[in-house]
């Protein structure tokens, strides 16, 4: 037995694909998930598909999190300035883009939302910050506040994204000789404060840029530190399925731990 699922989202119905276009892409990538199998444990670059993608997104605006930043629990506290990925990476927070599902006119603190650039050509340039953790790192707010019904403001991203490359999926697949194509994410085995990165995952075998068999039971471990360096390709698929967007990614130098 295999599942998947598939969705769209959007803020008037004439932007939502079809009910058919929906489930026809949600069989799709379930019927491709059959005879799945594991594999032997091995290093190689692994293409995150990029619902997938989104989630390493997510961990990096947690790393940058004025919260976080400033009680020293993430592996970027004090790394301000410094190249800390790729010089292919740039990720932004925008409160401000026409129709976005994370764009508000203010924050939580009514402090006016604004496009703020995160990692600029893999320098990490700002963190997200409310007034509170702004004070306590001797910065600016960032105008990243979130306030719920309760309780003081905590921070939230906008629209936070990685800026895409020119090259489709399709052709980043191509160059893998030998891969993991990644659909799917499993538990929660990422910590934080040293970037560690270890989680389930399943996916498609990649043999000379096809792919050949589904791979199901298995773990891929790394690192954010040299995840963020290792980012060798960025598709041109950014698409905005929520408030945080990534494009395909590889990554090389993964772990697998198999069988």
């Amino acid at each position: 037995m295999q599942r998947d699922y598939w969705f769209s989202s959007a803020h008037t119905l004439a932007k939502l694909d079809t009910p058919e276009a929906v489930g026809k892409e949600a069989a799709r990538r379930t019927l491709q998930r059959l005879g799945a199998r594991k594999i032997a444990s091995t290093r190689v670059p692994v293409v995150l598909d990029p619902m997938v993608a989104r989630t390493i997104l997510d961990n990096i605006a947690d790393a940058v999190n004025g919260d976080s930043i400033y009680r020293h629990s993430s592996f970027l506290a004090g790394k301000l300035g410094e190249q800390i990925a790729g010089a292919n990476v740039t990720m932004v927070d925008d409160g401000t883009m026409p129709g976005g599902f994370g764009t508000s006119p203010f924050d939580g603190e009514g402090i006016p939302s604004r496009r703020t650039v995160v990692i600029e050509n893999g320098v990490l340039k700002s963190y997200l910050l409310n007034t509170y953790t702004a004070r306590k790192l001797g910065l600016k707010t960032t105008g990243n506040a979130a306030r719920g019904l309760t309780g003081n403001p905590g921070i939230s991203s906008g629209n936070f994204f990685l800026q895409p490359g020119t090259r489709t999926p399709q052709q980043i697949i191509k160059d893998v000789k030998q891969g993991l194509y990644i659909t799917d994410f499993l538990g929660f085995g990422v910590n934080l404060v040293t970037g560690d990165f270890s989680r389930g995952a399943g996916g498609m075998w990649i043999e000379n840029g096809e792919f050949t068999y589904p791979v199901e039971e298995i773990t891929v471990a790394g690192n954010f530190k040299d995840m963020l360096n290792n980012i060798s390709e960025i598709g041109n698929d950014l698409e905005f399925r929520g408030s945080t967007a990534c494009p395909t990614l590889r990554i090389d130098g993964m772990t697998i731990a198999g069988q």
